[in-house]
């Protein structure tokens, strides 16, 4: 796991291919065959401008009722909300929602950290629109400023049911199977695998995110090296459970 130290803050607009790029010469870098791009949800968000001013959202009677349970602002709730399939649970604080794009995420993934915040206008990043579109594109971008095309993760940080903390999981990804099938494979003693099934892509999610940290590292890009992922252009959908598969819900 190698950070791209350096890197800049973005801003709506900007070429986050051609920022990595950059990032890579600075830090000595090149890609090479088999590469993972680790990349941090919130500046793919910030260059697709995905932001919302508070002071634009229209606010529902759902939400409205929503917000004095869980106590939170109404404005944010009603952004909850549009983003979300489904409210799964609520307690004061947290809402957790099946996302739109099938994830089950706190708040759909709306908050206001590492994002300025202007005191008299304050506003909200969503998640990118299309995560798994936003990793295919990142990776054609890269392969046409003339590199090796990466295999890209786009990574956010998530709790989890039964454990405390958060982690980073991987919400989009292109040109890697994000799960590693090994069933029909044998162990140190030759029994077979019947279930294993390692999700590869939140693995490294996961590690890259600590690499990253979550305050004011500034790393929102991690080269990962060395974990030959097959390539596969499924993008993140199998590492969703299907619902009715779903036994915690």
């Amino acid at each position: 796991m190698i950070p791209l130290l350096g890197f800049p803050l973005v801003e709506p607009g900007d070429d986050v291919a051609l920022l990595i790029m950059e990032a890579l010469r600075a830090n000595d870098l090149s890609l090479q065959q088999g590469d993972v791009l680790v990349v941090a949800q919130k500046i793919v968000s910030k260059a697709e401008n995905r932001y919302v001013r508070l002071a634009d959202v229209k606010v529902s009677a759902e939400a409205e009722a929503l917000a004095e349970k869980a106590g939170k602002d109404p404005r944010q709730v009603e952004l909850i909300l549009q983003e979300s399939k489904e409210v799964i649970r609520v307690r004061p604080g947290v809402i957790i929602v099946e996302h739109r794009n099938g994830y089950i995420h706190a708040n759909a993934g709306i908050d206001k950290s590492n994002i300025r915040i202007a005191a008299d206008d304050p506003r909200v990043l969503l998640l990118p629109e299309d995560p798994d579109a936003s990793a295919r594109a990142l990776r054609k971008d890269i392969a046409d400023l003339g590199a090796i095309a990466p295999q890209v993760i786009i990574n956010d940080s998530m709790g989890r049911a039964w454990r405390n903390g958060t982690v980073g999981l991987a919400i989009g990804t292109a040109g890697l199977a994000p799960l590693y099938n090994q069933i029909g494979e044998s162990d140190l003693f030759g029994n077979t695998l019947e279930v294993t099934e390692p999700a590869v892509a939140d693995e490294l999610a996961a590690g890259a995110s600590l690499v990253m940290g979550q305050a004011a590292e500034g790393c929102p890009v991690v080269l990962a090296r060395g974990a030959s992922l097959k390539h596969s252009d499924c993008g993140s959908a199998d590492l969703l459970r299907d619902k009715s598969l779903d036994m915690f819900r």
